[in-house]
């Protein structure tokens, strides 16, 4: 099979039979059909669609290695730097369709195990067969173009104690048996977005083990259908309200799911793994594979177009109601502009970088990479206090599709207008800066694009100790010792 239309999507979507709790349901199929799912579903339909537009699908394809059919650019494999370019132009044309806001695109994990693939060798060195099931696996999701979807890190039960360690041992997910055919998993983990209509679960290591005994049967990384017996999903309360557009134009398009995920004696054939019960191969899972570099210039470039939806935000905003001359409000702007063109000089800084690694993959420096991914969880924090400033109380007097066409028209018209804008247009901008920086879609947004590598502060530590400062160090000692030797020399003259 070639790169998927979105019927195709569908489609699969309709034959799938995951197990979903949500708002007191169970449900096992009819994904696209639910009102929680269904417009977001859409939505990564149209992504599907766009392999097959006249105007990207050169960018968003390319020839299979295997059968010659066009598969998803996310899969290329970068040997060049041209390679590097089109990677990243493929994912800068599916973060424009959403404005930076679907996470989990497929793009995401696509790069991830096209370097774990890449890699198969360092698989290899516990068990010649894990690296024949990485290399495998990564040319049937190409060739299917499969959706997955992740979960790393065990549940939030008691945070003083390791993930491993919650209730004795006996609630992060964790190999409970092992037969002829392959492992047995039972326990829990988090927190897999998009796994309602996605077509596989990639469980992959938490970084965290610590290498001792104990953590043997949490060491591991495989891939199941998603609607494999004994894999449930617990989904949050969706914040798609099945509103119109008008009146939730970001919540109804692109709300994708977040869910706790539970295995229940989940089975999983040998040929579905890539590790089982080494700490140490899966704590090096991400570094060693480069797998976090292409994965994070993903993100970047997502994250460069959500900025850019941003600026064009605020400045529509600010043109509709007569304020860009104020310094205030051009030092916000400033902010923004700073924050763009800071994520557009990390990427070109980590493509014109670029090496050849190990395995012969054209690999992005980590360096910008790296600085970015740091950076932007508390950079974006700062875009919803700036809409919500420069909106005001503007941004409660957002009434409804229907009131603008209903008996409050006239008034709306007259008393909702702005400097550039009818009442109409005015409350429609309006209602999409209250779905980037004020509604329960905006509040995710915030609170996932700070989480979304990790804790911050953990990964400050990480970035630190990863850092090598030794050249400044002894830059800086180096003039010191100048300075005494100078003190020295005037002492005795």
């Amino acid at each position: 099979m070639a790169a998927r239309t979105g019927k195709e999507f569908l489609e699969r979507l309709s034959q799938s039979r995951p197990t979903v709790h949500i708002q007191g349901e169970t449900l096992t199929g009819g994904i696209q059909e639910h009102p929680a799912f269904r417009n977001v579903v859409q939505t990564y339909a149209e992504l599907y669609d766009l392999q097959h537009s006249d105007e990207h699908k050169d960018v968003l394809t390319y020839a299979s290695p295997t059968s010659g059919e066009p598969v998803g650019t996310s899969f290329l494999t970068p040997r060049t730097p041209d390679d590097l370019v089109k990677r990243r132009k493929s994912f800068k044309v599916w973060a424009d369709h959403s404005n930076g806001m679907l996470g989990r695109t497929g793009d995401y994990m696509n790069s991830s195990l096209m370097a774990l693939a890449s890699a198969a060798d360092w698989f290899a060195q516990a068990d010649p067969a894990f690296g024949e099931n990485i290399r495998r696996y990564y040319e049937k999701a190409r060739e299917e173009d499969l959706l997955c979807t992740h979960t790393l890190i065990p549940p939030q039960v008691n945070r003083a104690v390791a993930g491993t360690q919650q209730a004795g041992g006996k609630l992060a997910a964790r190999i409970v048996k092992e037969d002829d055919n392959g492992v047995v998993i039972r326990g829990a983990r988090m927190l897999a977005t998009i796994a309602p209509f996605a077509d596989e679960m990639l469980v992959f290591p938490s970084t965290v083990l610590r290498g001792t005994p104990e953590d043997k049967p949490y060491s591991y990384a495989f891939a199941i259908p998603n609607d494999t017996p004994g894999l449930r999903y617990i989904a949050r309360e969706p914040l798609d309200y099945d509103r119109p557009r008008h009146d939730h134009p970001l919540a109804s398009r692109f709300e994708e799911s977040d869910c706790v995920v539970v295995f229940d004696d989940v089975h999983v054939p040998f040929e579905r793994c890539f590790a089982l019960g080494d700490a140490e191969l899966c704590n090096g899972f991400y570094s060693q594979t480069a797998s976090v570099v292409h994965m994070t210039h993903q993100v970047v470039t997502r994250t460069t177009a959500k900025t850019e939806y941003i600026l064009g935000l605020v400045t529509l905003l600010t043109e509709a109601i007569g304020i860009e001359q104020f310094q205030h409000v051009q030092e916000d702007i400033a902010e923004i502009i700073t924050t763009l063109e800071t994520l557009r000089a990390f990427l070109r800084a980590a493509e014109a970088d670029a090496e050849i690694n190990e395995y012969g993959v054209l690999t992005p420096a980590w360096a910008p990479l790296n600085a970015a991914r740091n950076l932007y969880p508390k950079l974006y924090q700062r875009f919803p206090q700036i809409l919500r400033k420069l909106g005001a109380s503007g941004l409660m007097a957002t009434p409804t599709e229907l009131d603008i066409t209903g008996p409050a028209a006239v008034d709306i018209e007259a008393y909702l207008q702005s400097a550039t804008l009818t009442g109409a247009e005015r409350v429609k901008l309006f209602r999409l800066v209250w779905d980037t920086c004020i509604s329960a879609f905006s509040s995710r947004q915030a609170l996932y694009e700070y989480y979304f590598f990790g804790d911050p502060v953990r990964m400050a530590g990480a970035y630190v100790k990863s850092y090598d400062r030794e050249p400044y160090k002894a830059k800086v000692q180096g003039f010191l010792d100048q300075h005494s030797l100078d003190q020295h020399s005037l002492e005795r003259s």
